[in-house]
């Protein structure tokens, strides 16, 4: 076997990564230097949330889609809430609406912490695990810990527990917690946004590839505040429209080499979601102080370097923190801590910002509210492609590289987008082969 890049041709395969939502494997084909094909394939047997939720009634809906991700299960929870909201003509008190983006603050920051510190950031170092980061910088992977446990604690009290939470219900909460509570979590968040202050510096300081994408944005763009739990739909290339008009817009294709559905807009255009999609279009909604770590991680009001998609949720978990801290002081319980919901024969759409982007429900019910149709289209679906054009760019910056560094380039590539969270952390061997 050899480095040689000059001519020829060569395959970069991973053929199966373990334990994954959504397991999968890669391969780049190379012909005289040029990517001939990329496959990103996922081969997981289909889970059939869609078609066992038809005939169940409109409450079970948000804990039985929770159990799609046991990392975000609040977005599964509130997409849900939204779409049988906007079929049955469902307002939500303001006081429960900042509850549910408590709650979802409390996923984005556990969620963003375990990515960077666990997943993302051993690719900078050269390591191949945490474990292995911990013994070069034990402080920092002690820090995210720390700020993944504060995630933790806000879904609790908020959720009732951090994995799967038990008291969420359509129109709102089964029991609204206690200021005194909610209260008790001021000073742990506190210091929570002082080490996501401190994630943001520690990664200005990584060496990024050279690496950009043009990429179509599409995440949601609600008036005078950063996207998490509502907003129309908006894109980089002038969309706008509700959720329910970008549901008839994403087409979704099965392919051969793929378990999970791949989406485009129109049937025709591939897109992005996620932290730099909700970036490049709300960026100069965040509060100051994210605005001023964004700026000092070296970010501008857009960033298409996927490989800095780590400093954007930097910037994210500086936002999660601050957008909490700013409920708790403010909060008042809201009082009944759900609206009365009556079910109308009709179908809804909701869209919310997961972690990794965005998530769309759609549901039609009968008069009963006995679900009719169910339609989820998570992120990894969305991004698929775009990140097969990732690899592209990748491999086509990298291609005279040596074996070591192109496949740490190609596996980094994939994680830069988190498509799910075990398929992040167990990318096994890559086998090159070369004729």
């Amino acid at each position: 076997m050899t480095h040689s890049r000059h001519g020829g041709e060569f395959a970069v395969d991973v053929p199966a990564l373990a334990r994954v939502e959504g397991e999968g494997g890669l391969r780049v084909e190379v012909r005289d230097g040029a990517v001939t094909d990329v496959a990103l394939r996922i081969f997981e047997p289909p889970r059939f949330f869609e078609g066992f939720l038809r005939g169940r009634r409109f409450e079970e809906v948000p804990d039985i889609t929770a159990r799609i991700c046991g990392i975000c299960p609040v977005a599964y929870q509130m997409s849900a809430c939204a779409a049988i909201e906007d079929a049955f003509g469902v307002a939500v008190d303001e006081r429960v609406g900042a509850l549910r983006r408590l709650l979802y603050c409390g996923e984005w920051i556990q969620s963003h912490a375990l990515h960077v510190y666990l997943l993302h950031a051993p690719d900078f170092f050269g390591c191949a695990d945490a474990v292995e980061l911990a013994q070069l910088d034990r402080a920092a992977v002690t820090r995210g810990l720390e700020l993944k446990r504060v995630g933790n604690l806000l879904m609790e009290a908020v959720g009732g527990r951090s994995i799967h939470p038990v008291n969420v219900r359509v129109g709102g909460f089964y029991k609204a917690p206690r200021r005194e509570d909610l209260r008790a979590l001021l000073e742990p968040l506190r210091q929570a946004l002082g080490a996501s202050l401190a994630t943001a510096e520690w990664v200005a300081s990584f060496d990024y590839p050279d690496v950009d994408g043009d990429y179509h944005f599409v995440a949601l763009r609600p008036d005078g505040t950063y996207p998490i739990d509502s907003g129309p739909v908006a894109s980089s290339h002038g969309l706008e429209t509700t959720p329910a008009g970008f549901a008839e817009l994403v087409v979704e294709e099965h392919v051969e080499r793929s378990t999970a559905l791949h989406a485009r807009l129109a049937g025709r255009d591939t897109y992005l979601t996620g932290p730099l999609a909700r970036y490049a279009l709300n960026s100069a909604k965040l509060p100051e102080l994210a605005r001023e770590a964004a700026a000092a991680a070296g970010l501008g009001p857009v960033c298409t370097n996927p490989f800095q998609s780590i400093a954007v949720r930097a910037v994210e978990l500086v936002f999660a923190c601050h957008e909490a801290i700013r409920i708790i002081e403010s909060y008042e319980p809201p009082e009944p801590p759900a609206s009365a919901v009556s079910p109308v024969a009709g179908s809804g759409a909701g869209a919310t910002e997961a972690p990794r982007g965005l998530l769309l429900h759609r549901y039609g019910f009968d008069a009963d509210g006995l679900v009719r149709e169910a339609r989820i289209v998570p992120p990894t679906s969305q991004n698929q492609l775009t990140i097969e054009d990732d690899l592209r760019r990748v491999v086509t910056s990298y291609v005279d590289a040596g074996l070591d560094e192109l496949t740490a380039r190609c596996e980094q590539a994939v994680r830069n987008h988190d498509p799910c969270i075990s398929c992040a952390a167990h990318f096994l061997d890559v086998d090159v082969e070369r004729s």
